[in-house]
């Protein structure tokens, strides 16, 4: 036996019987999965093409407008207290918010899937030392270990005018923070799975016909917790879009590429609240609860495709 016929027997999660084009047209079936593509299919349309919808990010020098000026024809939703037109500003937001929360989710599901393998599949003392790390880090707030560790980071990595792929280090620290402190949930999940994947008929056979343990974790136990990234992956995004908002707001995020986050910052201090400025803070925050609330509806509606014994629950 080869070990190509070994894999042949395996399940194959997504790329099996299912596919990822049939859980797509799945997904799109159910009312929440397509209220949620159709509102994350917008946002990513304005991240990827930010000028085509409203031209360059307007700074001091380039505002358009006066100060604070009320929603009308030329200004669609306002002006910040620089004049720069918050419509503007509100797009290009949403490229910094959703490249942060892509990255961070890679990372964090990175992270998360190989921890949960490799302790799940090796077991013994190893798998007790990566679930006490773990544990660490369930065990304590996120935003607080991320509040704490992101100065101490930025600190390290020296100044934020350094680009790595055009991205500013400030934002690279912030994906690399959401990153470290957001993968445990994602490593126990994984390990589950993996661990009730080892004992499987597949995996003896792999064993029998010399194949190593990273082959097996690599070939046979990634394709088969497939389902269970992808679903966990979107939910992880919108927590990072949070996490990137919240750490934005207390003024750890970069004034120079502005994310939801720091225009709500920038609405606090700019005193737009008190002042009854509501278009310089409402749309930052419409376009997070509606980017998070997305995710959600999509989630939920994966949760319920790949885990059918859940949706049978309801």
């Amino acid at each position: 036996m080869t070990a190509a016929s070994v894999q042949g027997v395996a399940p194959r999660g997504l790329r099996g019987a299912v596919g990822l084009w049939t859980i797509l047209r799945r997904l799109l079936r159910r009312p929440e999965g397509l209220i949620g593509m159709v509102i994350l299919l917008v946002f990513i349309v304005l991240a990827i093409a930010p000028q085509a919808f409203v031209g360059q990010l307007q700074t001091a020098v380039t505002a358009t407008g006066h100060r604070l000026e009320p929603p009308s024809g030329v200004h669609l939703l306002g002006t910040d207290e620089l004049g720069r037109d918050m419509l503007n500003q509100t797009v290009h937001g949403a490229r910094i918010s959703l490249v942060i929360g892509f990255l961070a989710t890679v990372v964090t599901v990175a992270i998360g899937v190989v921890v949960g393998i490799v302790a799940g599949f090796v077991g013994g003392w190893l798998d007790a030392i990566l679930m006490r790390i773990t544990d660490f880090f369930l065990v304590i707030p996120t935003f607080v270990l991320a509040l704490i560790l992101t100065p101490i980071i930025q600190q390290l990595v020296g100044s934020a005018a350094t680009e790595v792929f055009g991205i500013r280090m400030t934002l690279i620290v912030i994906v690399i923070v959401i990153g470290i402190t957001s993968w445990s949930s994602t490593a126990r999940i994984i390990r589950s799975q993996t661990l009730s994947l080892r004992e499987r008929a597949f995996v003896d056979r792999a064993r029998v016909i010399g194949a190593g343990g990273g082959h097996i974790m690599r070939r046979h136990i990634l394709p088969n917790v497939i389902n269970l990234i992808v679903a966990n992956a979107v939910l992880t995004f919108a927590g990072a879009v949070l996490t990137e908002t919240t750490l934005s707001f207390v003024g750890l995020g970069d004034p120079f590429q502005p994310s939801w986050g720091q225009l709500l910052e920038a609405a606090r201090a700019a005193g737009a609240p008190g002042l009854g400025a509501w278009w310089y803070f409402v749309p930052p925050g419409a376009g997070i609860v509606l980017v998070v609330l997305a995710f959600t509806l999509v989630g939920s509606a994966l949760d319920d495709l790949l885990n059918p014994k859940r949706g049978r629950r309801r």
